[in-house]
Formats: structure tokens, C-alpha cells, sequence
């Protein structure tokens, strides 16, 4: 991570937090004015409520999504065939400064509102087809604190858990999402929203 004075939304550069062997690096303050960039995102990003599918019926996802890319890149996980929606400005100003920061060419974003602490994501990996063997994936969370489970693939008991504060950004190395899965879970008690952007690389087809 270099220093790009030019950027709107990244903080000066700062060494991360590398974690699981190298798997993982965490910027705990990777954005600067980061309920600015929540308020703005909250309202032009256009919200939908996904489906998957579990044992050959459609349920809702537990959370609000948008699948964000450049033209024809759709994506297809869990079931679900997410369309290709236009970049904001905003997203599009956020991408061109991670992958000038990263040296990345990052092409696509799922974006992801969990409403309150009933919303949540379960154990997954990201290694679906297109992100090819190595993804590397930068994610950026927005908005009220929620915890980031780990476990080691394979296993079924938790590793660990890692609070994501406003503004924090995740940098998933390649080869993370073979040895490792992870989820956001249900918080009860929690009555604020977060915004999760994960940026990623799909590979053509």
C-alpha cells in the first residue's frame, strides 16, 4: 500500500495488521471521512434484495445487495445470477484509487447492507470460477462495527473473530479463500447498519 495524495476517500497509507500467516493484512483506518462516504453510498447505491437457493427453493438473503461491474461481467454464486449494474461515481472514483494504491485492476464490487444486527452472511469462501485460483480481494466496511469470523477450510469450529470498525479495509491475499472461510454474524442487539464494498478481479470467460 503506496502513499497517493490525489485520493478522495483513502487515508494516508500506514502498515496494516498481517494476520493468518500472511493471508490477511487489516487496515483498521483505511478511509478518511467514512460517514460521509456511507451517507452517500446508503443512498445512490440501487439496493435490491437477493435470493438464494437451498435445497431447490429460493429463499431471501438475510441483507440488501448490488453487484456493481464493468459492462458484462455478471456473477454467479449460491444460485444467484447477479447482472452487471453501472458504476456509481462514487464506486468508481473508490476502485480507481484502490487499484492505484494496490497496483490492482479491480473490475467489480458486491456491495452488501446489513440493515441492523439481524442481518448476517454465513460460512463461505470467495472462490467462485471467474475469480480464478488467486483472488485477491480488497474489502472495505462502512458504517456500525461488526465482527468477521474465520475458521480454517475444512473445519467446522471457529478460529477467531475480527471487529471490522468504520473505515476498516481487508486485503484477502490469494490463497485465502482456499485455506480459509469466513461469515458475518447475526449481533441481536445491534440496531445500526454497516455497508460492505468487496472488490474483486473477474476473469473472462
Amino acid at each position: 500500500m503506496t502513499n497517493n495524495r490525489a485520493s478522495a476517500w483513502l487515508a494516508p497509507a500506514s502498515r496494516p495488521q498481517t494476520l493468518l500467516d500472511g493471508d490477511l493484512d487489516f487496515y483498521p483506518h483505511a478511509i478518511h471521512q467514512p460517514e460521509r462516504l456511507f451517507r452517500q453510498l446508503l443512498d445512490e447505491i440501487p439496493w435490491q434484495q437477493g435470493s438464494i437457493s437451498l435445497y431447490g427453493k429460493r429463499h431471501p438473503i438475510p441483507r440488501l445487495q448490488c453487484w456493481m461491474a464493468d459492462p458484462g461481467l455478471d456473477y454467479r454464486y449460491s444460485g444467484e445470477n447477479l447482472t452487471a449494474t453501472a458504476w456509481t461515481s462514487t464506486l468508481a472514483q473508490l476502485r480507481a484509487e484502490l487499484n492505484q494504491r494496490f497496483d490492482l485492476r479491480l473490475n467489480s464490487v458486491l456491495c452488501n447492507l446489513y440493515r441492523d444486527g439481524n442481518d448476517s452472511m454465513g460460512w463461505h469462501a470467495d472462490n467462485e470460477p471467474e475469480l480464478g485460483p488467486r483472488a485477491r480481494i480488497l474489502s472495505l466496511t462502512l458504517g456500525s462495527e461488526r465482527d468477521f469470523a474465520l475458521r480454517r477450510s475444512g473445519e467446522s469450529r471457529q478460529a477467531g473473530l475480527l471487529a471490522l470498525p468504520d473505515g476498516s479495509l481487508l486485503d484477502m491475499k490469494p490463497g485465502m479463500q482456499q485455506r480459509w472461510q469466513h461469515a458475518v454474524p447475526k449481533r441481536k442487539r445491534l440496531t445500526g447498519a454497516r455497508i460492505n464494498l468487496t472488490f474483486r478481479c473477474i476473469l473472462p470467460v
